[in-house]
């Protein structure tokens, strides 16, 4: 391949061989097309009208009082499809169609990835399987049931967890198969090169859009931009702005399930060891022999045991800290913005806000804070409703 896709040691492509001229010519493409006029116009324009982009940046005033500094939510949440995943999706779909594929498939774990994919099929007309492990089918079957209307076909995986490790695995072997008119919309900014780097490019506009609403509305930079991170490419895109930004603190949050003692496994940055997983080499939840850790989290979106390169080396250089934050308080983080707010924020995002709010009596209260609200929770209330019945 013409670039490494290497994140200092990072990252990489270990897959099939039948694999390698794909990803050839996926990364050839992407190369000769995002920074094409007509390809970009399009896509600018796609982003507009039909995502909703640019997302505001809200003061969050009374949540703010509650913690004891300035919190900003980057609305994401308020985008078509009700996350951040559609700016990828609209990016990745049209990339497949200049590339004059007909078939898009693609994995998801909270649905929302297999939402935004469904909708592009739709929208450019293309038939559309999305894989999804069965354990996330029942605990997401609202979005489930939102990807068939919009006509996409959702494939029940069985194996290992039923977790969006094992929906990785069974389409990454369905493409194996169907290389030649078929697209893997991958979700998040990991897996094999050229994913993470085409992934965060179409994430990129969450960061430059907040840079300029920060300017604008604060008069500053902020002093901190948190995100929850499970492959990561939501935290990527509002990171890479402010990378350079030695002042701004850039914290990721990754799930802690029901807490990191007694021999559970979350938070891979937090707690894993270097391996190979989908492709690419990175951070691994796994034991003494290479096998790959199950996972656990409230959050079907973080419950992966792997992570994007670009943290993995972000970690390594001290750039950015992660964080983990344990499942009781994300779902403190849930209620509390719900009830404060009136917004509910996605599972996964309230993984950010549960950081922010043990920083409680720890900051200035000068302090600016940007969480991004990477989706919103409307699919996570029946989880909630489970684990916090009302008394």
């Amino acid at each position: 391949m013409k670039y490494s896709g290497r994140f200092g040691d990072y990252g990489g492509f270990y897959v099939p061989e039948v694999l390698i001229p794909v990803l050839e010519e996926l990364e050839g493409a992407f190369y000769r097309f995002y920074e094409d006029g007509q390809f970009a116009a399009e896509l600018g324009q796609l982003s507009r009208d039909y995502a909703g982009r640019p997302s505001p940046l809200y003061h969050a005033k009374r949540f703010s009082e509650h913690v004891g500094f300035n919190v900003y939510l980057k609305r994401e949440d308020l985008l078509h499809g009700g996350a951040h995943k559609v700016n990828n999706t609209l990016g990745q779909g049209l990339l497949a169609k200049y590339m004059g594929k007909t078939k898009l498939i693609a994995e998801t774990g909270a649905g929302q990835h297999g939402l935004a994919t469904a909708m592009i099929g739709a929208l450019f007309g293309m038939e559309t399987k999305i894989f999804m492990g069965v354990t996330d089918i029942e605990r997401q079957s609202v979005n489930v049931h939102k990807m068939g209307l919009c006509g996409a076909e959702v494939i029940a995986v069985e194996g290992g967890t039923g977790t969006l490790k094992d929906a990785i695995n069974d389409a990454l072997r369905y493409w194996t198969a169907h290389v030649a008119d078929t697209f893997y919309l991958f979700g998040s900014a990991c897996g094999p090169h050229p994913y993470p780097t085409i992934v965060k490019h179409f994430q990129c506009c969450i960061g430059k859009e907040t840079r300029e609403q920060c300017l604008e509305k604060i008069g500053k930079l902020p002093d901190m931009v948190v995100a929850c991170v499970g492959g990561g490419s939501n935290a990527l895109g509002i990171f890479n702005e402010f990378l350079e930004d030695e002042n701004v603190k850039l914290i990721g949050v990754e799930a802690g399930g029901r807490g990191l003692s007694g021999g559970r496994h979350a938070a891979t940055l937090v707690a894993g060891r270097v391996g190979i997983l989908h492709g690419a080499k990175a951070y691994l939840l796994q034991d003494d022999e290479g096998q790959v850790y199950e996972t656990e989290s409230v959050s079907a979106g973080l419950d992966y045991p792997a992570v994007g390169p670009e943290h993995c080396l972000l970690k390594d250089s001290g750039r950015a800290e992660y964080v983990a934050a344990e499942d009781d308080e994300v779902l403190d983080a849930f209620e509390l913005l719900t009830r404060t707010e009136g917004i509910l924020p996605a599972l996964e995002s309230a993984h950010a806000l549960a950081y922010l709010m043990s920083q409680k009596d720890k900051l200035p209260g000068e302090t600016v804070a940007v969480v991004n609200l990477s989706g919103r929770g409307d699919k996570d209330v029946s989880i909630v409703e489970k684990r916090r019945p009302k008394k």
